[in-house]
């Protein structure tokens, strides 16, 4: 499924395929300034914020686009006297282009995914798109046969990137992610990107709007062997279901068929281990629990 949506030491900016990859790049550096001027490391105007020092960092390098509240409060948090609410009417339109930028076959999810109050996601092969870190989202383009050329990687690694924003957004939607435990253990892009990866699962993991578990390994009956699927709400309509096989995407609306699927994942859920236990796991494979 992830392969919808997959670091060098380069920084990797978006693509130029609606003349906004510059206004981004820009309003990083505006950003990186202004709380270089402050005397602020990333990590403390991430904790001022309340959003992760992944996200800074990104939308400091032009690979994530910020949404308008991310700028108000940084507006604020780094008084920079409106010139970062200045740029809110130009980022709100330029984050419309971007979701227009996904592949035809991708959109409808795509756009039903930016509109849902509530996304529940099961992963079976690799870490879901929501969580990916650049390297690992790298690491799934640019390996994957047939081999897609450098330009390609980057545009499909840019616009995962920027599907990340709804985790930040504020309400939030209600986050779910069911994971199993092989994905932890695959080191997609090497030993150094696995680390990091697992550090941002835990970090996505550990924030109160987000529901994460982890279907063990030792478990000894399942109730989906088939593949990965997503749940999503979008606002004013009833759940749709999700797949990808083999290139084969499907967004299921019939009711029964969702229905199937949202049986499954309460099962799942319901056989993972808890919240604490999974985040516990993963700690352990970092090396940081007991």
């Amino acid at each position: 499924m992830n392969d919808l949506s997959p670091r060098e030491e380069r920084p990797a900016p978006p693509v130029e395929v609606d003349g906004t990859a510059h206004l981004f790049r820009a309003l990083g550096k505006q950003i990186k300034t202004l709380r270089e001027l402050m005397g602020l490391t990333q990590k403390e105007l991430a904790q001022r914020m309340h959003v992760s020092e992944d996200l800074v960092g990104s939308i400091e390098r032009g690979v994530r686009l910020p949404q308008p509240d991310f700028l108000e409060r940084a507006d604020v948090v780094m008084e920079a006297r409106g010139l970062l609410r200045a740029a809110v009417p130009d980022v709100t339109e330029a984050l419309k282009k971007a979701r227009i930028r996904h592949p035809d076959w991708f959109r409808r999810f795509a756009d039903a995914e930016a509109d849902s109050q509530a996304l529940h996601y099961y992963e079976v092969q690799a870490v879901p798109g929501l969580l990916q870190t650049e390297a690992y989202a790298r690491a799934v383009f640019r390996y994957r046969r047939p081999l897609l050329d450098e330009e390609t990687v980057e545009k499909r690694v840019s616009d995962r990137l920027s599907r990340q924003v709804i985790l930040d957004r504020w309400p939030s939607p209600t986050f779910s992610f069911l994971l199993e435990e092989a994905v932890l253990h695959r080191r997609i892009g090497g030993s150094a990107a696995h680390r990091e990866q697992l550090r941002r699962i835990l970090d996505i993991g550990s924030r109160r709007t987000v529901n994460l578990q982890v279907m063990p390994l030792d478990i000894d009956k399942h109730p989906c062997l088939d593949s990965s699927f997503t749940l999503l709400h979008p606002k004013g309509r009833q759940l749709v279901a999700y797949t990808e096989t083999y290139g084969h995407a499907e967004l299921i609306t019939d009711p029964e068929r969702v229905r199937v699927y949202s049986e499954r994942y309460g099962i799942i859920r319901s056989l993972a281990l808890r919240p604490d236990e999974s985040l516990a796991l993963i700690e352990k494979m970092l090396g940081e629990g007991p």
